[in-house]
């Protein structure tokens, strides 16, 4: 591989969705070529198609292997699984051969990475019920990653502008979230937020760690958890080393982190965190009835590999249609990058 770009792997998603569209519609910005090289996991047929359809300047260069890759910009490279049958895909339909073929291309990007093939992975949105219809039973791609890269500690980071959120919990239910938290998972938290803003460049250090219960707790009349659980966590912390305020009530934390005063943030769990984030990169048009802009990144921290990914769904509502907004690929790609060239530096 050519030290001076990093290769990046890229996931097709699930096929009818929008991801095979803003994978193409990514690469067909030029700048990319000048500072990676990109390659394609996925069903070539699937891209074929999508360039004809949506009449995309770009010639798909199929291959079998990594070392085939031309990397050239309006050819886009794509490692063919040949998976898909598209006289039976359809849009924004759930299915166990769409679950299949995407779960196939993560399985193969993340065995790509281990094998030193490529540099970092990004991936493509991937419905879960037909993942799970294929008979894959996963919560999400981080499980998915942690499962074949056999990881233990891991923890989901959203990247946008100045947000820069971690979670304790994910994909679990509320009850469940409440339970998962625990002095030693957020102190472990606080660790891999605290590397990953070192990975990302990030100057800013300080962190704020969010309240689980309204005021956090206001000292136990909401709840026990921010005086038994949190404070001793930020407490610990602190004396590893750690530059850490909290708990914090969440209603606060987020509108002063997004002014920049803390570098990173932990929430207590998925929706915590996801909703302010998606406020903040999410941009909704009322009057064209689109998404004007979709960003943010989700960063899985603590795997033996780089894996980036777009922070949006399959948006199976206009999968086929040209209107998918390739932004938070392209700026998934470019986190994929910087990572890449930390652990470089590292090396």
């Amino acid at each position: 591989m050519n030290n001076d770009k990093p290769t990046i792997g890229i996931t097709m998603g699930d096929p009818a969705s929008i991801g095979p569209e803003i994978a193409i519609k990514a690469l067909l910005n030029e700048r990319l070529y000048d500072v990676c090289n990109p390659i394609i996991v996925g069903d070539a047929g699937v891209f074929e198609d999508i360039v004809s359809r949506l009449n995309l300047p770009a010639k798909i260069n199929a291959v079998k292997s990594v070392s085939d890759a031309k990397f050239v910009y309006g050819q886009p490279d794509v490692y063919d699984l040949a998976n898909v049958d598209m006289s039976q895909l359809k849009f924004g339909e759930i299915s166990a051969m769409a679950g299949e073929a995407s779960f196939a291309a993560v399985k193969k990007v993340i065995e790509l990475a281990l094998a030193g093939d490529v540099d970092a992975t990004v991936t493509g949105p991937i419905n879960k019920k037909s993942v799970n219809e294929a008979g894959h039973h996963f919560a999400g791609h981080t499980e998915i990653y942690a499962h074949f890269t056999d990881t233990k500690k891991y923890a989901m980071l959203l990247v946008e502008d100045n947000l820069k959120v971690i979670h304790v919990s994910t994909h679990v239910s509320l009850r469940q979230a409440c339970d998962l938290v625990k002095k030693e998972r957020i102190i472990q938290v606080i660790e891999l937020l605290h590397n990953g803003l070192i990975s990302l460049g990030e100057k800013n250090l300080k962190i704020g760690v969010a309240g689980l219960n309204p005021h956090a707790g206001d000292s136990g009349l909401f709840g026990t958890e921010d005086d038994g659980e949190i404070l001793p966590a930020v407490e610990e912390a602190r004396k590893l080393g750690y530059d850490v305020d909290g708990p914090i009530p969440a209603d606060t934390l987020f509108s002063k982190a997004a002014t920049g005063y803390y570098g990173g943030i932990v929430a207590m769990y998925h929706d915590q965190g996801h909703i302010p984030f998606k406020l903040t990169g999410f941009k909704w048009n009322a009057e064209k009835q689109q998404m004007d802009s979709v960003k943010g990144v989700n960063i899985t921290m603590g795997l033996p590999i780089i894996r980036t990914s777009v922070d949006h769904g399959t948006a199976f509502e206009i999968a086929g249609k040209g209107v998918a907004s390739p932004d938070a690929m392209v700026l998934a790609i470019e986190s994929a990058i910087q990572l890449s060239k930390h652990r470089m530096q590292k090396a």
